[in-house]
This record gives structure tokens, sequence and C-alpha cells, in this order.
């Protein structure tokens, strides 16, 4: 009598559906806050719109490196399997440890609280921090408030849509995409129509601009493309993913690039540059003179609808790395098992939600993201440079080659690195 073979995963997703999970994962509330510190490191608008295409131009170099170790590999958990085939399990380890102890739980924690804030707008009693109750566990305190209770309750719902299947995990991510999407193109759009472009100084040649300031305000700009490369991360639940990671990656991390262009024009055109400098509210000056008084509802309400749709995405990415260490005995065990039902990894789902909720109570993702934040760049720069041993020592197959192949991972890599 055989044994009944182990669930697997469902392999459900199109390229579309991967490419939402790309779009959502990367825009968050940073494209609102990031063009002010930009401002402050480069002279003028010219320079300051053109490094964000340099950023662009290098998430896309990193995101068809990938699609090519993808395609190789159409396995769940993206650079901890090719960290671990190309530099052994250490460097896989601590990748992988990463994501779970701030990269995606720390995001998420942020994300929870963020959308907590923005419902304050409408619900006064949602964004309240004051605390309930406070418990200690050694030198850590959670505090539990109105806030991080509402924090909780969005994440918590959003593991559970996932862990109950791809399918409903699809719907849920396919609206918030289109919603996003739709709401940041109406606001590009009828802001260009309707404003009044700001004047501004003579522009700066390019050559101008000593080397170590366009290094600089790239930091905060790579920061802002993130996440370009979540796709992969679902490989193993993607339909004929040798054709479709690298289809989802590419048409994803493109449509960031053009709406985060497209998104800064309308900053330097209707905010001055003097206002510009420094604000972490790059955003809502925008609405603010495109809508006055309505401002600060409508910037919420588009806030709300950014950050759960990067939750949402989060919420199924983080999930399969920690799935694909468990099946390497570098995690939990019973993260490795695929629920019978819903064929997802719903308990390495709901290891990262209840670490998530930690962060919310403790108050410390914040510095966690800080300090992780490098080490996410620097292990992204680590999986691209695992592509040259890969095109040395794997024999050549009939798949997706990365563009560009050596120079634009080379110089992906050689940013990655020194920032």
């Amino acid at each position: 009598m055989t044994r009944p073979q182990p669930a697997s995963l469902d392999r459900r997703l199109g390229p579309l559906d991967a490419a939402a999970i790309v779009i959502s994962n990367v825009i968050g509330v940073g494209i609102f806050t990031t063009p002010g510190f930009v401002a402050s490191i480069l002279p003028d608008k010219t320079a300051m719109l053109f490094v964000w295409a340099i950023g662009g131009a290098l998430a896309l170099a990193g995101a068809l490196a990938y699609a090519e170790l993808a395609a190789r590999r159409p396995q769940a958990g993206g650079e901890y399997v090719y960290l671990r085939e190309s530099f052994g399990g250490l460097a896989a380890f601590l990748s992988g440890w990463t994501s779970f102890v701030a990269g995606f739980t720390g995001a998420i924690a942020a994300g929870g609280v963020g959308v907590a804030a923005y419902l304050g707008y409408f619900v006064p009693s949602a964004g309240d921090a004051a605390p309930i109750a406070v418990w200690r566990i050694g030198p850590l305190a959670l505090t539990l408030s109105v806030r991080a209770l509402v924090a909780i309750a969005f994440i918590a719902a959003l593991a559970l849509i996932q862990a109950r299947g791809v399918g409903p995990g699809r719907v849920v991510q396919n609206a918030l995409t289109s919603l996003k999407l739709g709401a940041l193109v109406s606001f590009v759009v009828i802001g260009l129509v309707v404003a009044r472009p700001d004047a501004t100084a003579a522009p700066t040649s390019a050559a101008a601009v000593p080397w170590t300031s366009w290094l600089m305000a790239l930091v905060p700009v790579m920061f802002s493309y993130a996440g370009w490369n979540a796709a992969v991360y679902v490989a193993e639940e993607i339909r004929d993913p040798a054709r479709n990671v690298p289809r989802a990656l590419a048409l994803g991390t493109a449509s960031v690039v053009v709406l985060y262009l497209a998104l800064n024009t309308l900053y330097l055109r209707v905010v001055p540059r003097e206002e510009l400098i420094g604000s972490i509210g790059v955003g809502e000056a925008a609405a603010a003179r495109l809508f006055g008084s309505a401002a600060a509802s409508v910037f919420a309400a588009v806030a709300i609808l950014i950050i759960l749709s990067s939750l949402t995405a989060m919420t199924t990415a983080g999930p399969r790395v920690y799935f694909a260490m468990a099946r390497d005995g570098a995690f939990l065990p019973a993260a490795a098992r695929v629920h019978p039902r819903y064929r997802t990894p719903a308990i390495a789902i709901l290891a990262q939600a209840a670490w998530s909720a930690v962060l919310v109570l403790s108050g410390t993702f914040e510095q966690l993201l800080t300090y992780t934040g490098f080490a996410v760049i620097l292990f992204s720069a680590l999986a691209v440079l695992s592509l040259f041993f890969v095109r040395r020592s794997v024999n050549d197959v009939a798949t997706f080659r990365a563009w560009g192949y050596p120079w634009a991972p080379a110089l992906f890599c050689a940013v990655g690195f020194a920032i």
C-alpha cells in the first residue's frame, strides 16, 4: 500500500498575478516621502528626476538577473535559494532569517501601524496610541493600544486570507493593486492637467554633480524601489515559471519605474524645491496644492489603499522564504508543511503574522528596519552576483537570459555593494 503524497504548493498564478505582487510590494508610502531626502542632496530638479531614472534602470537590471535565476530554479524562496546554491548555507541562512526577523515582518508591522494611523483621519479612535496595557518580557516592553489592535487586526485578516488559498489571495491582491494603480495614475493625470508649474532655477549639468552626491541620493531611491524581486518568492506557484516569472518581473518593475518618474515629475512641477528639501510629506504637499482643504482626507484614503496592497504582497511573499528554509531544516520544521486543503504554507504565513504582531506591540520595527535595510540590499546584490557563478557552472539550457549581461548585473552589484 503506497502512502499518499504530501500536498504541494498550488501552481495557479499567471504573469499578471505575479506582476501585481511586484507592483504592490514596491509601491508604498515611501514614494510620498523619499523625494524630500533626494532634494536635500541633489542641486536641482533635473538631477533629482535623473536619479530616479538611474534607480529605475538599476532595479530593472536586478529584476532581469533575478528573472534568469528564477527561470533556472523555479522554486519558492527567492534569493534564499540562489544564495544557498552559489555561496552555501550560511549566506542563505542569514538572508532568510533577516527576512523573518525584520525584512518582511518589520515592514508588515510598520505598514499595519501606518494603516491604523491613516484610518484615524476617518475614525479618530483607530489611531489612538495611548497605552491600554503594558507587559514586560525581560528588556522588551509590549504595549497594547487601540492603534496596535487595529494594526494587528489588519495583519491577521490578510494572513488568514492568504492562508486559505492562492485563489482568494490572488483576488484580493489583484483588486487592491488595480485600485492602487488607478488612484495613483488619476492623481498624476489630474495633477499634471490642473497644476500651475512652479518656477525653477536653471538646470544644473549632470556633469557638475559630484559622484558622491549621486551615490548618496541613490540610497533612498533604491530603498523606494526595493521589492522589485517579489515574484521570485512565489515562483513555485506560477504557471510555466520559465516564461512567466521573467514577464512578471519585467512588467511589474517597468510599471513602477514609469509611475515613479511620473509622480516625481508632478512633485517637481507643483511643489517649490525649497519646500521639497528634507520634507517627509512631499505627497501631502502636492495634494494640498492640487486639492486644497480636501487634501488630507484624499491623501489618507490613498495611503490606506497603498499600504494594504503592500501588506498583501508581503504577506504572500515572505512566508515562501521561511517555507524554503524549513524544507532545508533552517527554520521551524512545521513551516515546511503545505495545508492539505488550501495548498499554502499556512504555518509559515501565520508565523510571520505572529512575529509581526509582536513587533507592533514592542514598537521596535523601525529600529530593526533601519539596521537590516542595508543587509537586504547586500543580499540582493549577492543574489545577482550568483548569476555569474550559475552561468559558469551550469550547463546552458533553453531558458530566459538576462538582458545586458554581464554589464547590467555587474553595475547593479557594484552599486549595491557601494551602498
